[in-house]
């Protein structure tokens, strides 16, 4: 409303003196739904109008898939080293820095053991917002650990994806993490010890070409991208147009690459179906 014309609807409000609605009370899916943030995290981070899942981080995804979201953090004090003395734009040590004092993480992961419906279960959740959830030596050391102590205590292993790739930084460093990890798969396999992977959005790169696609079964969350390299750099690679939908989790699951596509409400029962019907366990309400 024009300054002249607020006097004439009865605004005395000074513009000085009005009162901006704080930030964070409202989301916006990418589709332009508006959502209320209470109502947002009531809902699992999903936007109940069009079905949107929202990005969400470790902290979140523990609380909804263990009980009560109660559960013991591992090696939670594991952090990041610059052993090639890496600097473009700016310092390896300074990136790292700033993405603690941003996010407060330690690295581009968290693990944790907990019950989930009752039962142990080992989690290892990438946050995207920790340089991209990009995967480096402490990434691959956390989630190596995080099987050893599966593997140790005969618990099912849950790993979440959400990584943009291996670590530039870290250079050959960060592409060993993909083997390292690999292979404590295999021995948990080995050991009959049930893997779960979940593929958030968005999954690429050496996590795509390594543990996120090795799972005894792999689910995805709706809408997510999935795929080794961007659409971008494929196109241009082959010199084609892509399929629509090209790298959703829909697609994928259409041919083949999924198992089954889960809505985050429903993920913490339907993990829990596979884990007590692998084990031949009486299924839990």
């Amino acid at each position: 409303m024009a300054w002249f014309k607020r006097k004439e609807k009865g605004i005395q409000t000074s513009t000085q003196d009005k009162k901006d609605t704080p930030k964070g009370l409202w989301y916006k899916s990418p589709t332009g739904k508006i959502v209320d943030s209470e109502e947002l995290a009531k809902n699992f981070y999903v936007s109940p109008e069009d079905g949107y899942h929202v990005r969400i981080g470790s902290k979140e995804y523990f609380e909804i898939l263990f009980d009560e979201g109660k559960f013991k953090e591992l090696d939670k004090n594991l952090t990041s080293k610059d052993p090639l003395k890496f600097e473009d734009s700016k310092k390896y040590t300074d990136r790292l820095k700033a993405a603690k004092e941003k996010t407060g993480l330690k690295d581009a992961v968290k693990t944790a053991v907990g019950k989930s419906k009752g039962k142990d279960l080992v989690i290892a959740c990438m946050d995207f917002k920790f340089i991209g959830g990009s995967m480096g030596s402490v990434v691959g050391e956390k989630i190596a650990r995080a099987a050893d102590y599966s593997l140790k205590n005969n618990i099912p292993f849950m790993i979440i994806s959400k990584s943009g790739g291996a670590r530039m930084m870290e250079a050959a460093l960060s592409l060993m993490q993909l083997a390292k990890t690999s292979a404590k798969l295999a021995q948990l396999a080995d050991a009959g010890i049930p893997y779960i992977s979940l593929c958030t959005d968005p999954t690429t790169g050496g996590t795509t070409a390594s543990f996120a696609m090795l799972g005894d079964i792999n689910i995805a969350e709706p809408g997510a991208l999935i795929g080794f390299a961007g659409p971008r750099v494929v196109r241009d690679t082959t010199g084609k147009d892509l399929p629509e939908g090209f790298q959703t989790s829909e697609f994928l699951l259409e041919h083949g690459f999924l198992d089954f596509i889960s809505h985050r409400k429903e993920l913490k029962n339907k993990i829990n179906l596979y884990i007590d019907l692998i084990q031949n366990q009486p299924i839990r309400a």
